[in-house]
């Protein structure tokens, strides 16, 4: 293991080289928050799957691309005058020092329970005394998932279809307003159309008390698996899949389809 002076040599020469990338590298230039972000969720997922599959290579080489992320926002932000990468830091130490008392405090704790009950009973203390019906949602949570736990929790307190069969005239609507702008190929407002085409999709699912995170997780494996075996295909024919036609791949694509039904 390294000495903490090796560490933090370390952290310094990656603040050094992502400031040199930011200056000299042309796409590091033109990224910014809105940009970086659908990448970080990839980063942290495919942490998440190293830690699954417990492949310390890795879950390394993972949490090298997460840390990478978060020096970028740090980089930005201190570009825009908002804070730098020293406030994080001590943002987050003076967070950990406060929401445990029973190590920097007066408070006692002597299991993980009574750890868990302090920490919730301090988080609050943080937070608005006030709550609203959808301050419960994690703004940290992926998009699709978010959206899923705030019609939830909307439902809760009666605002909601009175009827499943209902939500469909919504989804229609937000459906032919998506094809209005992009027709106009106004960008800025086909983006915000095709949210609320999703966010309808996703209320429709939960309507019919199907998870749409899970269903879609379904429909991305079985596009891999079929995708694969298309590739695989045509590698056992001497062939690119690139040099394949279009009505090639529906082909094989509807062998993979037929495979499924059989197993």
């Amino acid at each position: 293991m390294h000495t903490r002076k090796e560490t933090l040599e370390a952290f310094a020469r990656l603040l050094d080289i992502q400031e040199e990338l930011r200056l000299k590298c042309p796409w590091d230039k033109k990224q910014t928050n809105l940009s970086l972000r659908p990448h970080t969720i990839e980063e942290a997922f495919e942490l998440c799957d190293a830690i699954l599959d417990d492949n310390p290579v890795e879950i390394q080489k993972e949490m090298g691309d997460v840390m990478e992320h978060l020096v970028f926002y740090a980089m930005i932000a201190s570009e825009q005058g908002r804070f730098d990468m020293a406030d994080v830091l001590a943002k987050e130490a003076d967070k950990l020092i406060f929401r445990h008392p029973h190590i920097y405090g007066e408070q006692t704790a002597d299991s993980s329970e009574e750890v868990s009950k302090i920490w919730e009973l301090v988080k609050q203390k943080e937070k608005n005394a006030n709550k609203t019906v959808l301050s419960g949602v994690p703004r940290s949570l992926p998009s699709l998932i978010k959206a899923y736990r705030i019609q939830d929790k909307a439902s809760n307190v009666g605002f909601d279809w009175d009827k499943p069969g209902d939500v469909w005239w919504k989804v229609i609507e937000e459906i032919m307003e998506l094809k209005k702008e992009l027709d106009y190929g106004d960008k800025e407002k086909s983006v915000r159309e095709l949210g609320d085409v999703l966010f309808s999709i996703v209320n429709a699912a939960r309507l019919y008390k199907i998870n749409p995170d899970t269903a879609l997780e379904y429909t991305n494996r079985k596009f891999i698996s079929r995708f694969g075996y298309v590739e695989a295909k045509a590698k056992e024919q001497g062939r690119n899949i690139k040099d394949l036609t279009l009505a090639e791949m529906d082909e094989l694509w509807n062998e993979a389809k037929h495979k499924e039904t059989e197993q």
